[in-house]
C-alpha cells in the first residue's frame, strides 16, 4: 500500500493548484469587467476627465471580483479540511468554515483584497487619462486602451489596462513611448523587456535596421500584448500570495478550533517556520527557517526586519508587503499528543 504523502507535500500540491485557480479567477473577473463595460458611457466620462464617472462606467465594485473571492474561499475550506485529516483518528477533527472566526477572516481578507485592487486601479486609470490627454488621444481611443479590444475568437476584450497595477500601467506606457520614439537606444530597450510579445520583434528589428518608424498598428498590437502579459504576471502573483495566505490561515485556524473543542491544549503545540529551501527564498525568511514558537498566539519575529507573522502570509500584525508577496514558506505545527491530549 502506498504511503500517505506528508502534510508538507500535500500543501505544496494545494499551493500549486490554488495558485493557478486563484490566478485564473482574477483574470476571469477582469475579463468580465472589461466585457461588461459601457463603452459609450466610458468614453463620455473620459471626455469630461471625471475619474469617478469612469469608475462608475466600469462598475468597479466588490461583486465584480466574486470569482476571485470564491476561489480564495474554496482554497481556505480545502486547507482546513486537509489539516484536520492529519489529526489522529481518535480526535475526530473537523474544520468548520462557518465558524465565526473563520468567517470573519474570510470577510476581512476579501474586503482588504478588493479594496487594494480597486484603489490601485483608480491610480492606474488616472494615469491613463492624463497620458491620453497629453498625447491628444480621443475619448474612444482611451476607452479602448482601458478595456481592451474585442478578440473575435473569444468575444472578450483583452489588452487593456484593467487589472494592471499602477506601476504596470506605467511600464506599458513606457513601452509605447520606446516604440514610438524611433530612437535606436529606446527600441533596443523595448527589445530587452522580458514580458514583451516576441511575435512583433521581427518588425521592430526591421525598423531599427532600416531606421524607419515602427508601424502604428504594430505599436498598438505590441502594447496590447505587453499589457496582456503583465496582467498574467499580476494574476500569478495574486494567485500565489492569496492562495498561500488562505491555505496557511485555514491550517492555523484548524488547530484553534481543536483547542476550542478541548481536543488538544495550546501548551502542547509547537510551531516551526519552514522556508522553501531554494535560492529564491528571501533573506528574512531564510533566517527564520527552523525558528520555533509555542502555542498558537505567539507570532514569529523576523530577526532581519522585525516583522511579526503568526504564519507565512499573515497580515494581522502589520507585516509589510515585502514579507508577504510571493512567499512560499510554510508553518509546521507539532503536537505532543501523548502528554497533552485531554
Amino acid at each position: 500500500m502506498p504511503r500517505k504523502p506528508t502534510q508538507a507535500q500535500v500543501y505544496d500540491d494545494l499551493l500549486t493548484r490554488y495558485g493557478l485557480e486563484v490566478a485564473d479567477a482574477f483574470e476571469r473577473a477582469v475579463a468580465d469587467i472589461a466585457t461588461a463595460a459601457e463603452l459609450q458611457r466610458l468614453a463620455a466620462a473620459i471626455e469630461t476627465g471625471n475619474l469617478e464617472a469612469v469608475v462608475a462606467a466600469l462598475n468597479l465594485e466588490q461583486a465584480a471580483y466574486s470569482p476571485l473571492l470564491e476561489a480564495i474561499r474554496t482554497a481556505y475550506a480545502t486547507s482546513g479540511a486537509t489539516a484536520a485529516s492529519y489529526f489522529p483518528a481518535r480526535l475526530v477533527a473537523r474544520f468548520d468554515v462557518r465558524n465565526p472566526r473563520a468567517e470573519r477572516w474570510l470577510a476581512e481578507q476579501s474586503s482588504r483584497l478588493v479594496r487594494e485592487i480597486i484603489a490601485d486601479q483608480r491610480v492606474a486609470l488616472r494615469q491613463a487619462l492624463t497620458a491620453g490627454m497629453e498625447r491628444g488621444a480621443g475619448p474612444k481611443t482611451v476607452a479602448l486602451e482601458i478595456v481592451g479590444r474585442v478578440n473575435k475568437a473569444t468575444g472578450q476584450r483583452e489588452g487593456g489596462i484593467l487589472g494592471l497595477t499602477s506601476q504596470q500601467e506605467g511600464y506599458a506606457r513606457a513601452a509605447r513611448a520606446e516604440l514610438e520614439s524611433g530612437d535606436p537606444a529606446q527600441l533596443r530597450a523595448y527589445l530587452d523587456r522580458k514580458r514583451r510579445d516576441k511575435r512583433f520583434d521581427r518588425t521592430i528589428r526591421k525598423a531599427l535596421a532600416e531606421e524607419t518608424p515602427v508601424p502604428a498598428e504594430t505599436i498598438r498590437k505590441a502594447e496590447a500584448a505587453y499589457r496582456t502579459r503583465l496582467l498574467q504576471l499580476r494574476g500569478q502573483m495574486i494567485g500565489r500570495t492569496e492562495s498561500l495566505t488562505a491555505l496557511r490561515a485555514a491550517k492555523h485556524e484548524t488547530y484553534r478550533q481543536a483547542v476550542d473543542k478541548g481536543q488538544i491544549t495550546e501548551s502542547a503545540i509547537t510551531r516551526i517556520w519552514r522556508d522553501s529551501s531554494d535560492l529564491r527564498v528571501r533573506h528574512s525568511h531564510a533566517v527564520l527557517d527552523g525558528k520555533k514558537v509555542q502555542g498558537l498566539s505567539e507570532p514569529f519575529r523576523s530577526p532581519v526586519t522585525g516583522a511579526l507573522m503568526l504564519y507565512p502570509g499573515d497580515r494581522s500584525f502589520g507585516a509589510p508587503a515585502s514579507e508577504l508577496i510571493g512567499c512560499r514558506c510554510d508553518e509546521e505545527i507539532r503536537i505532543d499528543f501523548f502528554a497533552e491530549v485531554v
